[in-house]
């Protein structure tokens, strides 16, 4: 454990940080099985709700850092093709 008061700050602000970045992560999480489901479900006008929601979420945790940029696009894409195609079908 650290001993002096800028490392005890550092590891009392890490903490607080994991705890935010779980809520974030698992916020996530949901907002993608929410798309996912309303695809399995066939319900397309369910689905595109929860995609905006999804794309909105994912964003939002990209730019707090929790995720990477990169890895949020390519989710949101992803998404949106995977809800594209069950529309067409």
């Amino acid at each position: 454990m650290a001993n002096h008061k800028s490392a005890l700050k550092r590891h009392r602000q890490s903490q607080e940080q994991r705890v935010r970045n779980r809520h974030y992560r698992a916020t996530a999480k949901s907002s993608v099985r929410k798309v996912t489901d309303a695809i399995a479900s066939g319900d397309a006008a369910n689905g595109v709700k929860a995609l905006q929601a999804a794309s909105s979420t994912l964003s939002h945790v990209a730019s707090k850092g929790v995720i990477p940029k990169n890895r949020a696009a390519r989710k949101i894409s992803r998404l949106a093709k995977r809800l594209s195609a069950a529309t067409k079908a």
